[in-house]
């Protein structure tokens, strides 16, 4: 660095370094440095909660929508399955209905039936079905 005027009798004088002066610039910029990190994380944070907030929320329109479409499924399945409906299908794929020698009593609680008595019942209803 040039000094203006070099005639000057100080102009060769240099000054001492301040440590001091530089450790405090030093810890100045250090905690700048550390508040501006914690700013910037807690932004980062905040915006990953709204973020969240979001898909929480699409999440739960989804949830209410897929609710609302099993229960119209639901309630179609169960107007489908209505015996009005089941019968002239039935009819068609050649099914007659069930007459009374085909239908197997209920047991009652004192008597239970034996497991050859009901395979013996479901072959004669088979047999029936065929003819």
């Amino acid at each position: 660095m040039e000094r203006y005027p070099q005639q000057q009798r100080n102009s060769r004088v240099r000054r001492t370094r301040d440590v001091i002066a530089l450790l405090r610039l030093a810890l100045l910029l250090f905690c700048g440095l550390v508040l501006t990190c914690g700013f910037v994380l807690a932004a980062q944070r905040h915006f990953v909660a709204v973020q969240y907030g979001y898909q929480t929320e699409s999440l739960r329109t989804e949830r209410k929508k897929l609710i609302e479409d099993n229960q119209r499924l639901a309630l179609e399945r169960e107007t489908i399955s209505t015996p009005a409906r089941l019968e002239p299908a039935a009819r068609k794929l050649g099914l007659q209905p069930a007459r009374a020698a085909q239908i197997a009593p209920v047991a009652s609680q004192d008597r239970s039936i034996s497991s050859a008595e009901v395979n013996q019942n479901k072959t004669s209803t088979k047999v029936n079905a065929g003819r």
